[in-house]
C-alpha cells in the first residue's frame, strides 16, 4: 500500500515538474495543476488560493467548483476555513466543513455539496503564499498519508510560486509578485534619508528543482550535505575562543545538537521518498518547524527557531551551491536589506552603504550604533522586507519617519528627492558655522561634543566642528570580534583614537554590555528585563579581569597625554568607589612597572538612573565630571522601555517633571563645581538641546550630523529669554512645555 502511495505521489510531482518546465501562462499552469491533483488523489475538488495582498486570499484556480468564481472569490486572512489555514499556517481536516467554527458559505463557488475539506498552507520559510484545498462529496476525514502527500505537493507549489511560475501579466488577473509599489512602516533606529537600490545581505536560496527524479540519489545528496554541515558546525565549536569564560559553549552545543538531530534527518528522508528533491525536503521541514515554533508561547523555543533557520539555510547553500557570494554585482547606492545583522558584518560593508533596513533589530543594538557611526539611516522592524524585496529594486528609506518605500511610484520618489535636496542644502549652510562657537544672542556659550564608537567616526570631529568626543563607546571593539580582544590590540586602537582627536578631549566610556548588547562569546542571561539587569558597570565589577585589562589599555594608550575615563550605569555611590579604586590600583601598578604615565587623569560617571540624582553630595565631589545618559535616564524615569513602540513615544522629554529632575542634577553639580554634560538622542534635537541649555547645561554630546542644526539654532536666539519662557510655563502649572517653547521659537 505504501509503495503504491509513494508511486502515486512521485508520479504527481513529476507531472508538476513537467508543467513547470512547459511553456504557458500562470493561469494555464494553475488550471492544469488543480486538475492533476484532484485526479491523482481521487477528490471531487482541488482549489488553489493565493495571496493578492498580505491580508487577502483569492481563488486563483479550481477543479470542481464553479469556474466563474475564479478571481472573483476573495477572503480576508482568518476568514472562513481557508483564511484560518492561512493565518495559523496549520492544516484543517474535517468531514463536515459547514459545522466547523469560522466556516463561511460562498454561494458563487457551489461548494455546499462538498462537506469533506482538507486545507494545507502553501508557505515557504515563514512566508505565507496561499492555501491548497481538496474536497469530496462523501463525508469523510482524509488519512494521514493523504495529508502528508498534500503537504509535499504544497511544498512544490511554494517553490513554483517563488520561481515565478504563476506570476500574472498586465493583461490577466493573476497576482503579480514583486511588481507593485509597497510602503512598509518600521521603527526609526537612525535618522536620515536615502534613495538607492536593494542589496540583500543573504540572497534567498532558489530551489530550481523541487521534484527529485531518483529518491536514492536525492537521499545520498542529502546525507552528503548533512555530513558537510555537521563537519562545519563541529569545526566551529572546536575553533570557538571562549575568552576563558566557557559561557558560549552551551549555545554552540545546542546548535550542534540541532545539526546532529536524527528526527530532523528522518523527516527529510520521508519527504524525499514521496518525491521531493533534497533541497525541497530541507525547505519543507524548515517551513513546518517555523510554523510550529512561531505558535509557541515559550520564548526559549522561539529563540531556537533562529538556530534551526540558520542551520537549514547553511544546508540549503551546501546543496544548491548558492553561497552568499552569488556573483551578483552590488548596485549603485546600495541599501542593505536583512532579517538581522551583526556589527562586524555591517562594518565589512563600510561606507559603501547608503542605508540599512532590518526586519528585526532594536533601537539600541550594536548594529544601530554602527549605523550611527557610518552616518547612514537605519529602519528596523520592517516586517516582510526580505521576502518582498529583490536585488536591484529601487528603494527609498526615510529614517526620520521609520518608513520604507519599495519600488516607489514616481510622485513619491520626486517628493522624497526634494526632501533629500533640502537636507543637503541645510548641511551646506551649517558647514559655514563649523569654526564658530555655539554662542546665543544673550552671550551664553554651549560646548557641543560628538559621540563616537569607531575610528570611522573620528574624521567627523574636525568636519562637524565638535569640541571633543563626549562619549567614545568602547564596547564596539568587543562586539565585532568572536573572542575577547587583547590588551595590546585595545591600547593600539585607543592610541589611534587619541592621535586622531588632535588634542581635543575624548571621554572613554568603559565597557557597556548587557541589555541589548550581548557579546558573541558571552552567554545571554535570558533576563526578563535586561535593560535593568546584569549590564555595564555591574558586569565590569563582577568580571574584574576584563575591566582591569581595559583600564590598562587606556592608561598605556594615553602616555604623555591626558586621559578621561567614564564609568557607565552607576546606580549607587559604592559602585563608583569600587570602579575608581580599581582604576587607581592599575595606575599604581603601571607606575611600579616603570611605564610612562598619562599627563593627567579625569574620572567621571554616567548618570543614567534616577537613584544617582539623589546620591550623597560626596559622590558629586568625587567625580571630575558627570554625564547624563539621557536615553536610559528617560526610560527609567517614565518606566517606559525605549524598545517598546507602544510606550516609548508616549513620554516627552519636555515634560515638566523630567525637566525638574534635570534641574536638580544641574544644581547638585554646580554646588560641587563638577562639569556636567547631557549625552543622548535628545541632545541632538535642536529644540530639546536649546531647552537643556536654558536649564543650565553647558555641554551637550550628540551624533556629528546634529551639531550643525543645534549650533545654528543656539546662535539665533536668547537662552536667557527662553529661561523666562520655561519659568512662566512652570508657574502656570503646565505639565509639558513643548507648546510654549515652540510658539516662542516661531516668534523668533
Amino acid at each position: 500500500m505504501h509503495d503504491r502511495k509513494d508511486s502515486d505521489s512521485r508520479k504527481l510531482l513529476r507531472r508538476l515538474k513537467e508543467i513547470l518546465a512547459a511553456a504557458g501562462g500562470g493561469q494555464d499552469r494553475l488550471d492544469q495543476i488543480t486538475h492533476h491533483i484532484a485526479d491523482s488523489m481521487g477528490t471531487d475538488v482541488c482549489s488553489i488560493y493565493l495571496f493578492r495582498d498580505p491580508q487577502t486570499l483569492e481563488l486563483c484556480a479550481t477543479e470542481g467548483l464553479r469556474a466563474e468564481a475564479v478571481h472573483q472569490t476573495r477572503l480576508r486572512l482568518g476568514e472562513g476555513l481557508v483564511g484560518r489555514v492561512a493565518r495559523a499556517g496549520r492544516n484543517i481536516n474535517t468531514e463536515n466543513a459547514p459545522a466547523e467554527p469560522g466556516f463561511r458559505f460562498m454561494p458563487e463557488t457551489g461548494e455546499e455539496v462538498f462537506p469533506s475539506f482538507l486545507g494545507v498552507p502553501i508557505q515557504r520559510v515563514g512566508e505565507k503564499l496561499g492555501v491548497l484545498v481538496v474536497q469530496c462529496r462523501e463525508a469523510r476525514l482524509f488519512s494521514d498519508d493523504e495529508i502528508y502527500g498534500l503537504e509535499v505537493v504544497a511544498m512544490v507549489l511554494a517553490e513554483m510560486t517563488e520561481l515565478g511560475a504563476f506570476q500574472g501579466s498586465q493583461s490577466d488577473s493573476m497576482p503579480q509578485a514583486h511588481r507593485f509599489p509597497l510602503m512598509l512602516r518600521g521603527t526609526t533606529a537612525q535618522e536620515g534619508a536615502a534613495e538607492g537600490h536593494v542589496w540583500l545581505h543573504e540572497p534567498r536560496v532558489v530551489v530550481a528543482n523541487p521534484v527529485g527524479d531518483d529518491p536514492e540519489k536525492e537521499r545520498a545528496r542529502l546525507h552528503e550535505g548533512v555530513a558537510m554541515l555537521r563537519e562545519s558546525v563541529d569545526r566551529m565549536v572546536g575553533a570557538a575562543d571562549m575568552g576563558g569564560t566557557g559561557d558560549h559553549t552551551e549555545i554552540l552545543e545546542t546548535y550542534r545538537m540541532f545539526a546532529h538531530s536524527r528526527s530532523w534527518l528522518k523527516r527529510m528522508e520521508e519527504d524525499i521518498r514521496l518525491g521531493l528533491s533534497a533541497e525541497a525536503a530541507v525547505e519543507k521541514e524548515q517551513s513546518s518547524a517555523r510554523a510550529r515554533m512561531e505558535m509557541s508561547a515559550d520564548p526559549y523555543l522561539r529563540d531556537r527557531l533562529h538556530d534551526l533557520d540558520d542551520l537549514s539555510n547553511r544546508l540549503l547553500r551546501i546543496l544548491t551551491g548558492q553561497g552568499r557570494d552569488t556573483g551578483a554585482e552590488m548596485p549603485e547606492r546600495p541599501i542593505l536589506i536583512a532579517r538581522n545583522i551583526g556589527p562586524a558584518e555591517l562594518l565589512e560593508y563600510g561606507r559603501k552603504l547608503k542605508g540599512v533596513v532590518l526586519e528585526e533589530g532594536s533601537v539600541g543594538s550594536h548594529a544601530a550604533v554602527v549605523a550611527r557611526a557610518l552616518t547612514i539611516p537605519l529602519v528596523i522592524h520592517a516586517s516582510r522586507i526580505t521576502t518582498e524585496a529583490l536585488n536591484g529594486d529601487p528603494i527609498l528609506i526615510d529614517g526620520d519617519q521609520g518608513i520604507v518605500h519599495l519600488r516607489p511610484e514616481e510622485t513619491v520618489a520626486t517628493a522624497f528627492r526634494d526632501k533629500i535636496a533640502m537636507q543637503a542644502e541645510a548641511q551646506n549652510r551649517y558647514a559655514s558655522l563649523r569654526n564658530l562657537p555655539a554662542t546665543a544672542t544673550c552671550g551664553t556659550t554651549v560646548q557641543l561634543y560628538m559621540n563616537a564608537g569607531l575610528m570611522a567616526d573620528l574624521p567627523s570631529l574636525e568636519g562637524s566642528g565638535a569640541e571633543g568626543v563626549g562619549l567614545f563607546r568602547t564596547e564596539l571593539q568587543f562586539l565585532i570580534r568572536n573572542h575577547v580582544p587583547r590588551r595590546g590590540e585595545l591600547a593600539q586602537l585607543y592610541r589611534r583614537v587619541i592621535d586622531n582627536s588632535h588634542g581635543k578631549p575624548v571621554m572613554f566610556r568603559t565597557l557597556d554590555i548587557g541589555s541589548d548588547k550581548v557579546l558573541p562569546y558571552m552567554k545571554p542571561q535570558d533576563e526578563p528585563n535586561p535593560a535593568m539587569g546584569w549590564r555595564a558597570i555591574r558586569v565590569g565589577l563582577d568580571k574584574r579581569g576584563v575591566l582591569r585589562m581595559q583600564l590598562q589599555a587606556l592608561i598605556r594608550a594615553s602616555v604623555g597625554r591626558p586621559l578621561h575615563v567614564m564609568f557607565p550605569f552607576i546606580a549607587d555611590i559604592s559602585e563608583y568607589e569600587d570602579a575608581y579604586r580599581i582604576l587607581m590600583q592599575e595606575m599604581s601598578r603601571e607606575q611600579r612597572l616603570g611605564h610612562e604615565m598619562p599627563t593627567d587623569i579625569r574620572v567621571g560617571a554616567m548618570l543614567e538612573t534616577p537613584s544617582l540624582a539623589f546620591a550623597p553630595q560626596r559622590f558629586f565631589e568625587m567625580c571630575d565630571f558627570v554625564s547624563i545618559g539621557g536615553n536610559d535616564l528617560k526610560q527609567f524615569f517614565f518606566a517606559a522601555d525605549r524598545e517598546n513602540e507602544r510606550v516609548r513615544r508616549r513620554y516627552d522629554t519636555l515634560n515638566t517633571s523630567f525637566l525638574a529632575l534635570l534641574e536638580q542634577i544641574i544644581a547638585r553639580c554646580e554646588a560641587a563645581r563638577v562639569p556636567l554634560s547631557f549625552c543622548g538622542e535628545d541632545a541632538g534635537r535642536p529644540v530639546e538641546a536649546l531647552t537643556f541649555a536654558a536649564l543650565g547645561l553647558r555641554r551637550l554630546s550628540m551624533r556629528p550630523a546634529s551639531i550643525g542644526p543645534v549650533k545654528h539654532l543656539i546662535r539665533r536666539v536668547s537662552i536667557a529669554e527662553l529661561r523666562q519662557v520655561i519659568e512662566d510655563g512652570k508657574s502656570q502649572g503646565l505639565t509639558n512645555l513643548r507648546r510654549p517653547i515652540t510658539e516662542w521659537l516661531a516668534r523668533q
